[in-house]
């Protein structure tokens, strides 16, 4: 039941958005068909067949309360209950609406625009004041919830406001450096891979990661370096790599003070 003059509250409404790694780091606007009760136009939601159908209720004189007085060794105690005959309302309806049967709403379908901020996560829920389903007879509608999952993207991972990506190049280009593309969440970028980088080695591109929700920080995009071994190779390249085989610029020296894979990890995520 409703307030004086005013039908039932609307229930509120969920609804599932996916969103892509780009609208979610630069937000989106999203328009969406929700399927839900809409008010009736036929009787613009009072549920009533016409403008004299509408009645003050008799049991209440339109206050939606009824008072009893009741004796007890106290004296008169006196209680206020919501009205039985309408529920409420303050009004009964003598002939109801025939599209709607009285309710005063009817299934439908609404186009619903929703702005999304820059920055949600998979799991997030958005509220819509007043786009859920349409209350009875003139009730005010509910909300509508919209929770956020996140398309998973070809070839970069999400890690809070980090994007990671496994950048996997070739033996030579490890020895003598390259520059490579790597994607991004806006687009492509062009890094540098200094000649001696070891397998393992991670580089950040600083501020290219997600931005905080309604605040000022900003992830970076960890890139981490996978030296690829080939597992054919013809009787030529098996030769070269013969003769390098006992070359002591070939023999595995790792740095004392070189961090192991889970202290960079660690490091990076902190």
């Amino acid at each position: 039941s409703g307030s004086r003059g005013r039908g039932t509250r609307g229930s509120n409404l969920r609804v599932k958005l996916k969103l892509n790694f780009e609208e979610i780091a630069k937000g989106a606007t999203k328009t969406i068909k929700v399927k839900k009760h809409i008010k009736c136009t036929t009787c613009q939601g009072s549920g009533a067949k016409d403008k004299n159908s509408v009645q003050t209720c008799t049991g209440c004189g339109g206050s939606g309360q009824v008072r009893k007085v009741q004796n007890t060794f106290l004296g008169q105690m006196q209680t206020v209950t919501t009205c039985p005959t309408c529920n409420g309302e303050g009004t009964t309806v003598t002939a109801k609406c025939t599209a709607c049967k009285g309710e005063g709403r009817v299934y439908g379908e609404e186009t619903v625009t929703i702005d999304i901020p820059a920055g949600v996560q998979e799991g997030m829920q958005l509220s819509i004041g007043g786009k859920g389903n349409a209350g009875e007879r003139g009730g005010s509608p509910g909300d509508l919830i919209v929770l956020i999952e996140e398309e998973p993207h070809a070839q970069l991972h999400r890690d809070g406001l980090n994007v990671a990506f496994d950048l996997h190049i070739s033996f030579p280009d490890a020895v003598f450096g390259t520059q490579v593309e790597v994607p991004t969440i806006d687009g492509r970028a062009k890094i540098k891979i200094p000649a001696g980088t070891q397998s393992g080695k991670i580089f950040r591109l600083k501020g290219k990661g997600f931005p905080q929700v309604n605040g000022y920080e900003k992830g970076d995009q960890l890139i981490q370096v996978n030296i690829w071994t080939p597992q054919h190779v013809s009787a030529d390249e098996k030769e070269i790599l013969e003769k390098m085989q006992g070359s002591p610029n070939f023999e595995p020296k790792p740095e004392k003070n070189e961090k192991s894979f889970f202290d960079k990890v660690r490091e990076m995520f902190n």
